[in-house]
């Protein structure tokens, strides 16, 4: 069986879905790998490397996809990849199938069985597959030091003989796997951090890292979603919490918002009037921007000031680190296919959790409910 490694068309976009280390790991499956030329020098991986662990190089993208039984990406394959991807093979890659319907519609008629790292269930047996919680790792730490870049103050406490300089007051939105890294991260620059999530069990980890947990009073499980994941919020909460949230937001110096719901829209943590309450100097720095933005200023891609407030919508934060979040990705990936391969060839068994749940495509059928639910919908 032919694994496709092809080098990323999407602009911006620096990772590689396999590494030389991955290619020998799935050399070890039984498996024959075959690398697009150039494929890793965005990430600093040489064509040499991949052919020293055993794979081939090809310089043709439409050979690659044309001859492999499995392609894997980073970035959701284009219209033109899918034409060239043979009937009934496999694919895998990073893609919100709630959101990208076209390709997902073009990959079911090609009866293409198409998996979404998106979709990898967050369960013990799976972490190590899990690539949004590997990424989302690079995401918090990189949103902290562009955050840093972009303030007009120190982040630590300093004492000088020309007087102390108070240190900065960070507030993290979300305490997900971004949101824990971005509040170590601001931690060890020496702020004094803040960090408010919907789930209040995520108290106690918040403040093993040395931050104080901001909590809204609630009698209800507001926020606690499946799987680790926050959910939508009542009303009566979502006014305690705008309250809550502008008194503390107006005393920070940076505030990193991490708030997102799988393939909706991400909630508005930061309304306007937040904004304005904000001292001049501050900084929003917004890992939500890919689906709208926790702010509602936000503008997705771009870094905008607002009346002396800088407000960072870059997208992709993983990709600027691209040398070890291809390292984690890769290795989610090749993982994950280690756990569909039996003697050399994928098994797609749809009784293992795993499988059926990062599944959203096979044998020409949508079978991922919300996704065939949004394509019902468009």
């Amino acid at each position: 069986m032919i694994v496709g490694v092809l080098k990323e068309v999407q602009e911006g976009e620096n990772r590689v879905a396999a590494t030389p280390q991955t290619v020998k790991d799935l050399i070890k499956c039984g498996l024959e790998v075959h690398v697009e030329t150039s494929a890793g020098v965005a990430s600093h991986y040489l064509d040499n490397d991949y052919e020293k662990a055993g794979a081939k190089i090809i310089s043709d993208a439409s050979t690659i996809l044309s001859k492999s039984d499995l392609i894997i990406k980073v970035a959701p394959a284009t219209s033109n990849e899918i034409d060239l991807i043979p009937d009934g093979s496999s694919y895998i890659s990073l893609i919100q199938t709630t959101r990208d319907l076209d390709t997902v519609k073009k990959l079911a008629q090609k009866k293409i069985s198409a998996f979404s790292m998106h979709l990898i269930p967050r369960t013990t047996l799976a972490q190590s597959m899990d690539a949004l919680s590997s990424q989302a790792n690079v995401a918090g730490y990189k949103a902290v030091i562009i955050g840093a870049m972009h303030l007009p103050v120190y982040m630590p406490l300093l004492m000088t003989a020309a007087g102390t300089i108070p240190p900065a007051k960070v507030l993290i939105l979300g305490a997900g796997v971004a949101g824990l890294q971005a509040i170590a991260t601001a931690k060890r620059l020496g702020a004094q951090v803040e960090a408010f999530d919907v789930r209040p069990e995520v108290k106690e980890q918040v403040e093993s890292l040395g931050a104080k947990f901001v909590e809204v009073e609630s009698d209800q499980d507001d926020g606690v979603g499946e799987g680790g994941y926050a959910k939508e919020t009542s009303d009566e909460y979502k006014q305690k919490q705008q309250v809550l949230m502008k008194e503390h937001i107006a005393k920070s110096d940076l505030v990193v918002t991490t708030a997102l719901i799988p393939g909706r829209p991400a909630p508005i943590l930061i309304p306007k009037d937040m904004v304005d309450a904000m001292k001049k100097g501050s900084v929003i720095v917004d890992l939500a921007a890919e689906n709208g933005g926790n702010c509602e200023l936000t503008s997705s891609g771009e870094i905008v000031n607002i009346d002396g407030v800088i407000i960072d919508g870059t997208l992709n934060l993983p990709s600027t680190m691209q040398v070890h979040s291809s390292q984690l990705y890769a290795k989610n990936i090749s993982t994950f296919i280690a756990h569909m391969t039996k003697e050399g060839n994928l098994n797609i068994d749809l009784d293992d959790e795993i499988i059926s749940g990062s599944i959203f495509t096979h044998e020409g059928k949508i079978t991922h409910e919300p996704t065939q639910e949004a394509v019902d919908n468009s």
